[in-house]
């Protein structure tokens, strides 16, 4: 009963932290997007932040056993806890109908000394997949963590953008993958217009030099003289061919008749 009313006085003394300081949305209104889908974080909280201080509190156990740090990782918990909650109270994480945006704003780890602000864009067309990963950590306090995977050259899973904590990640992957494909189509549906719309400027402009209202007039003027003329000559070749037949038929009459 005593840890859980330390705990609830945790939960209380972080919220009223976070309440003095406040939350401003200081990158509203100063772009004017498109949004197709918006994440959300804000029903994942508590469980991330659970999450988070299992794992910060197994690291401080080991540290404890190895070199004795792990005690004043112990002591820094209640920081680190106010740290988490600003973090995932300010990310924003949504698809427009070119790239995935991915911004946060959080405390660096000694809060007096500034905030961290952070923005990231991935262009859609750069992207491969969506993964979507939970560690047996993870899964014991229902926690998602999505990997967004580049194309081209394979790097490794650390170089690419890992956001944990986001409420319905299969709804997110479905909303980028959709878009993606919509890109795609659109660019294989020029590619084919441009295709289709090359031959037949080729075509059509052949045609209309080839068969010109002129050249056409002209052709079909002389086509009926080259005939005439080359029966002309056929003729006249059949009747020069009759007359060397006739007059080699009367020179061998004539030489059988000397002969008798």
């Amino acid at each position: 009963m005593g840890s859980g009313n330390g705990a609830a006085q945790m939960n209380l003394l972080e919220r009223g932290l976070l309440s003095k300081h406040g939350s401003r949305d200081e990158d509203s209104g100063s772009e004017d997007e498109t949004i197709l889908y918006t994440a959300s974080f804000q029903e994942m909280e508590d469980n991330f932040v659970k999450y988070q201080t299992a794992q910060w509190v197994l690291y401080s156990l080991l540290l404890i056993l190895a070199w004795g740090f792990g005690l004043f990782m112990l002591l820094y918990l209640p920081v680190r806890r106010h740290i988490l909650r600003k973090d995932i109270r300010s990310r924003k994480l949504y698809v427009t109908p070119n790239a995935i945006v991915y911004k946060y704003r959080k405390p660096v780890p000694f809060p007096c000394f500034g905030v961290l602000k952070k923005e990231k864009h991935v262009l859609l067309p750069s992207v491969a997949d969506v993964v979507i990963e939970q560690g047996y950590l993870q899964s014991l306090f229902g926690v998602y963590s999505i990997r967004i995977e580049n194309e081209g050259v394979r790097r490794p899973p650390s170089d690419d953008v890992q956001i944990q904590g986001v409420v319905y990640p299969g709804a997110f992957r479905k909303a980028v993958l959709a878009r993606l494909s919509d890109i795609r189509s659109d660019v294989f549906s020029r590619q084919v217009s441009v295709t289709e719309d090359a031959p037949s400027l080729r075509i059509g402009h052949s045609s209309a030099s080839w068969m010109s209202p002129s050249k056409s007039l002209r052709h079909d003027s002389f086509h009926p003289s080259w005939e005439l003329m080359i029966l002309q000559k056929l003729e006249e070749v059949g009747s020069s061919v009759k007359r060397v037949q006739t007059l080699i038929e009367e020179q061998h009459s004539q030489a059988s008749q000397s002969i008798v």
